[in-house]
């Protein structure tokens, strides 16, 4: 059973999934930071870089966005077509684009840190059954989508609806899962709004000059509809009453099936009081994940990868040694696969669970924690154990992770999570002032510091401190000063 609760205000849309009375997956989405996934621009090629074989393209962002040769649809096609050999590799970067030239590029992962939004000519658009691939002429089923005779079934469906009146079909399609249940009059109906939304783009892409925005995706409430309703969710509880008129009006013309599970929350409460959503919100962030045993995991996010650390903390509940390091590991895997989705976590992530000696614990470990990923509805490719012990994993990254969008690097540490000690910083001072000492010729040094290092030279370190005065042959004078990082320090010559 799934419940979904929107809290919208003006400024920022949150989104939490519940199943089981328990939170698991969170979106948040920010009026001024709105996600670019699905947008659509006609961007402008400003350098090619053969070497990378990628070119840069304007599409009216702060950063250039990035093109990889692999993700250009002349590409793509000669990849398909040269002799059937999916080996074979795609034209050279050069011969596919040009400085100047103006295209049609859709993101399809956004900005993250210090690297432009990734794009693809390869243009797809969602509808609430299909995805429309208008320079295409596939027809492709979910692999989620019961048995094979039942795929084989709907795209037979498909092949006879997509056909125009003149004979032919214009754009491939990509059945969602969905849309098993579907009829043919709700397809048909899907297949005419994908293709007049295509229009309107192609005509937006000949009338507005480059860098411009040709089609924007939905926004995250529209997007719960389309993308988060199952058919075990229960509700979708909605706490603003404009929104709830907004949201209920758009279901009724595109998701009608999800619009009787649509309510508006009246409660006094907020509404993510009701499961403690922002408590699970504080705990996202934090390091360290509590598991019910006693066992704990450690999540640390870098710029390369995301490390997980699995130990049994307080648990000693098993029979023996070998048990509790089984059942903690065991335990952990839904909790790391809950995280991965709260937390929003991409790229390359890797699992340091407990050693197992014993072979058949580490296959049904491993084993359970693909069964727990299954649920993801974002893709995730599991390599297994290491000869180290490591689980490798990665999933896919297509925008900000949860930490990245509520935080930002702490200015006292600049996001090291370290920082030197008051000792270590009272001898930096020390032989700063002693290489400035056989530079200059001041009349006295005076030190500027935080209290804590001012209070360690007046205490611990003045002997160190005298003898230096007596060395150089000058007056060493200390004054307290801000409530910054402690490494942070002025000498004053005086």
């Amino acid at each position: 059973m799934q419940d979904i609760l929107i809290n919208w205000t003006p400024q920022e849309t949150r989104v939490a999934v519940v199943e089981h009375g328990a939170v698991q997956d969170l979106h948040v989405e920010r009026t001024l930071e709105r996600g670019l996934v699905g947008n659509i621009y006609a961007g402008k090629v400003v350098r090619v870089l053969p070497g990378m074989q990628s070119a840069f393209i304007d599409i009216g962002l702060e950063r250039a966005a990035f093109l990889h040769v692999a993700d250009v649809q002349q590409a793509a096609e000669a990849g398909r077509t040269a002799g059937g050999n999916p080996g074979t590799p795609p034209p050279p970067i050069e011969r596919l684009v040009f400085e100047g030239q103006t295209m049609t590029v859709q993101v399809i992962k956004d900005p993250i840190g210090t690297k432009g939004a990734r794009l693809s000519t390869q243009i797809s658009i969602a509808g609430r059954l299909l995805v429309f691939l208008p320079q295409d002429d596939h027809i492709g089923i979910s692999q989620k989508i019961g048995s094979h005779e039942l795929r084989e079934q709907l795209r037979a469906r498909m092949t006879e609806l997509v056909q125009l009146p003149g004979g032919g079909a214009t754009g491939g399609f990509i059945l969602r899962t969905n849309a098993e249940d579907a009829t043919d009059a709700e397809l048909a109906d899907d297949i005419a709004y994908l293709r007049k939304t295509w229009a309107a783009i192609r005509e937006r892409s000949f009338k507005l000059p480059p860098a411009s925005l040709l089609h924007q995706d939905l926004s995250l409430l529209e997007r719960v509809l389309r993308d988060l309703v199952k058919e075990d969710t229960h509700t979708i509880r909605i706490d603003s009453k404009q929104q709830f008129g907004v949201l209920k009006a758009f279901g009724e013309v595109f998701m009608p099936s999800s619009v009787g599970k649509l309510e508006l929350y009246k409660g006094e409460r907020p509404i993510f009081d009701l499961f403690n959503i922002d408590e699970e919100i504080a705990r996202a962030l934090s390091r360290r994940v509590d598991l019910k045993s006693g066992g704990y995991l450690i999540i640390d996010q870098t710029e390369a990868l995301t490390t997980v650390d699995v130990n049994t903390g307080g648990y000693v509940g098993a029979r023996n040694f070998d048990d509790t390091i089984f059942k903690t590991n065991l335990e952990a895997t839904q909790a790391i696969a809950r995280q991965m989705r709260l937390r929003n976590l991409g790229g390359i992530i890797i699992v340091d669970f407990i050693d197992m000696s014993r072979e058949e614990h580490q296959a049904t470990v491993l084993a359970e924690l693909k069964r727990q990923l299954g649920r993801d509805r974002t893709k995730v490719t599991i390599s297994g154990f290491t000869q180290l012990g490591l689980v490798e994993l990665t999933r896919k990254r297509t925008r900000e992770s949860l930490a990245h969008m509520l935080c930002e690097p702490c200015p006292i540490c600049d996001g090291k999570g370290q920082v030197k000690t008051a000792r270590s910083v009272c001898y930096d001072i020390l032989r700063e002032i002693l290489r400035e000492a056989r530079q200059f010729n001041p009349k006295e040094f005076r030190i500027i510091a935080t209290a804590a290092v001012v209070e360690m030279l007046l205490d611990e370190e003045s002997q160190h401190l005298a003898g230096l005065s007596d060395f150089i042959g000058k007056p060493i004078s200390l004054r307290a000063e801000g409530n910054g990082s402690p490494e942070q320090y002025d000498i004053v010559l005086m």
